[in-house]
């Protein structure tokens, strides 16, 4: 099968990633890094999987509705796998809007592009 995962270089992507390169799958990845922790800790998450001809990584944010109409333009995804999210409590309290912004609309612009 053919998944798009996204936030797949985070810690759950990521071993799901493994998970299912292991079991032949072909994966795209759709992660923007961003720093909520170190980003080099992310790119340490994918290593293996970046030596995986069936892996492609997609340095991207959810909420670039361009990057996510591009992704779907050009693959025919049989399953997403929809990780990206801004984590964590005390910082969604702090900025609440940018919470609002990534977790609610970017759901929304995966979801909108996925059912064009």
């Amino acid at each position: 099968m053919k998944i798009l995962v996204t936030g797949g270089a985070g810690f759950i992507g990521s071993h799901l990633t493994e998970f299912l390169l292991k079991k032949g799958d072909t994966i795209v990845c759709l992660d923007n890094f961003n720093d909520y922790y170190d980003p080099e800790i992310k790119r340490r998450n994918i290593e293996n999987s970046l030596k995986n001809k069936n892996y492609t990584l997609i340095e991207g944010d959810i909420c670039d509705e361009k990057v996510v109409e591009e992704l779907f333009s050009t693959n025919k995804f049989d399953v997403v796998v929809h990780l990206a999210a801004r984590a964590g409590v005390r910082p969604s309290i702090e900025n609440p809007k940018l919470y609002q912004k990534v977790n609610i609309e970017g759901t929304m612009v995966l979801l909108d592009v996925s059912v064009r």
